[in-house]
């Protein structure tokens, strides 16, 4: 018998109620307290749904994100005025066509970044109690972040890139040494930003920033190590 391990990368669709009480918490015509009953509710609706098709590991379905790498800018200050889009720009293909999204021009952390909150600990504690099966937590790689650094919009807060990415390791490094107090022990990193440097244009743009490819793959890497360094009672999964 042959075993075979499978779990959900992290999102799931969100569910037309979620994302019609999100717009109207962003109007005003929503509380917050309204809101949460309706997110806590897709998280449920999503674990019960992973539970169903026999899934050891379960997420929440990312039912509190954005994006899936939204909870940083959601929980630390200094990254500036953005929209979803900060996400979402490149090249898309799949079943309602090709279409391609620019990277918004004014992108661009502006102070040094400060955070607020934890950015996942809310997701995985209420995950916790709701499943007896193994929670994962998703947390976006550092590299990533190279996409909110701008040599001209940054230069006061980080004058290089090395400086911005450093500071994102340490928020990512706590995030996980919180995370592992609070019992987690299955945490996943999301670069898929490594996958893209196959493309040229996407290259293009990451070398752009100031380092070569070979440096994009050998910091990233020692970055990733960095955050995942020294929890030997975690399972860390990588999604590429």
């Amino acid at each position: 018998m042959i075993n075979v391990h499978a779990d959900v990368v992290g999102s799931l669709l969100r569910p037309r109620e979620l994302l019609e009480a999100r717009q109207e918490l962003a109007e005003g015509a929503l509380s917050t307290t309204a809101f949460k009953r309706i997110e806590d509710r897709a998280v449920d609706e999503a674990v019960a749904l992973q539970e169903e098709a026999g899934l050891e590991v379960v997420t929440d379905g990312e039912m509190r994100r954005l994006s899936f790498q939204s909870q940083m800018t959601a929980a630390v200050d200094g990254f500036g005025e953005h929209t979803l889009d900060a996400f979402l720009w490149g090249e898309w293909h799949g079943e309602q066509g090709d279409w391609r999204k620019p990277r918004p021009s004014d992108l661009g952390v502006v102070r040094k970044l400060v955070r607020r909150r934890h950015l996942s600990t809310e997701e995985f504690v209420y995950l916790r109690a709701r499943t007896t099966r193994t929670p994962k937590i998703t947390l976006p790689g550092p590299s990533l972040w190279t996409n909110f650094w701008s040599p001209e919009r940054s230069r006061e807060a980080y004058p290089t890139l090395d400086a911005f990415l450093a500071d994102i390791v340490e928020i990512l490094r706590d995030e996980v040494a919180e995370l592992v107090r609070l019992g987690a022990t299955y945490i996943q990193l999301d670069a898929p930003h490594y996958t893209s440097l196959i493309d040229p244009r996407a290259r293009t743009f990451y070398e752009g920033q100031g380092w070569s490819l070979d440096r994009w793959l050998s910091q990233g890497i020692e970055m990733d190590n960095a955050v995942m360094g020294s929890f030997p009672q975690v399972t860390f999964g990588f999604h590429l």
